[in-house]
């Protein structure tokens, strides 16, 4: 039986999502089980795929609207650490018993939002009803030139590690949810939540890099810094260190780590930042110096790959200002 708090499947479809795929000829309407996408010639096909879960990725109480939106930018920032241009993406909805057309009309009106602003529209998926937890995953496609993505196997040995935006902002926004920082002021609550919120995924930053030739290997920092930038170790056999006085730092989670050094996991692991991290040899300092002036966006140089000998590749060590090494008890977010 549906359920009487919103439209039946097809009804959802029609009312709601098939408007978000009118811009994009690939979806038929959404009136055909697959899109078909013929990819231009020349360009490579890059495809990923994320899943949110209500009380894991994002609070059950978050406003739809925003959730739509993070959902759809988590995706895209996987595209931008290739380099890659968007062109559409398929989503997957399970929604639980919470979900009624209003929390449908303000979630739709978030991805139209999120369309607009990169360029993008829907291209189908799936909805179906689950007992719970709120489920949604999104299928985003790009493009890159044929050969030119970014990868995260080709880092070497004394390459810069370089970190777009701000540290850490994600996950103190989601402890100021919870109740915890209260000593910081409503603003900076507030700018700290929007990040864990909405993060930016920094798609004009990943394709300069890669039409420039200036990165050797790039991700974007969703499981927290230190164990990204382990997994670029892993695939390219080196190990890190990376000084944590360099960590570009927000003024509101500045403040918090002043009030609380402890927080410093939070920044260096806590994940979610959504950030691009990548690294270049110390040669293309001053030009991605200049590529950070032309996007308006701090890129920040806070360590070096090194060899892994005396250590098992993907090893990444967080310094002090006097050279010791800090130890942490995580080193990321795992789902297993």
């Amino acid at each position: 039986m549906a359920n009487a708090k919103r439209p039946g499947e097809f009804e959802l479809i029609r009312r709601y999502f098939a408007p978000l795929a009118a811009g994009t000829p690939a979806a038929l309407g959404l009136g055909d089980d697959a899109a078909i996408l013929s990819p231009r010639a020349g360009q490579d096909l890059v495809v990923t795929a994320d899943a949110l879960v209500a009380g894991i990725h994002f609070l059950p109480d978050d406003p739809p609207d925003q959730i739509a939106r993070k959902m759809l930018r988590v995706n895209l920032s996987d595209l931008a650490a290739k380099g890659a241009t968007p062109l559409g993406y398929l989503m997957t909805c399970a929604f639980d018993g919470r979900v009624d057309e209003p929390w449908l009309a303000s979630f739709c009106a978030g991805l139209a939002a999120d369309q607009t602003a990169f360029g993008i529209g829907l291209l189908g998926g799936d909805t179906v009803a689950t007992p719970g937890p709120l489920t949604l995953s999104v299928t985003a496609m790009g493009e890159v030139p044929a050969g030119r993505a970014l990868r995260r196997n080709a880092a070497q040995t004394g390459d810069l590690v370089f970190v777009s935006g701000t540290l850490g902002d994600s996950a103190l926004g989601l402890k100021r949810l919870r109740g915890k920082l209260a000593a910081l002021s409503a603003e900076e609550g507030i700018f700290l939540i929007d990040r864990y919120r909405l993060p930016q995924p920094r798609l004009k930053l990943g394709r300069a890099l890669m039409e420039a030739g200036l990165a050797k290997a790039a991700l974007d920092i969703s499981d927290g810094l230190l164990a990204d930038l382990g997994h670029i170790g892993e695939q390219s056999n080196l190990a890190a260190k990376i000084e944590s006085a360099r960590l570009p730092l927000s003024p509101a989670a500045a403040r918090a780590l002043q009030d609380d050094p402890v927080l410093i996991a939070e920044i260096a692991a806590g994940g979610d930042d959504y950030e691009l991290l990548f690294t270049a040899p110390s040669s293309a300092q001053a030009p991605i110096a200049a590529l950070g002036q032309r996007l308006d966006l701090r890129l920040t140089p806070i360590g070096r790959m090194i060899e892994s000998a005396g250590s098992h590749p993907g090893a990444v060590r967080l310094l002090d200002e006097k050279g010791r090494e800090i130890a942490l008890e995580r080193r990321g977010w795992q789902h297993f």
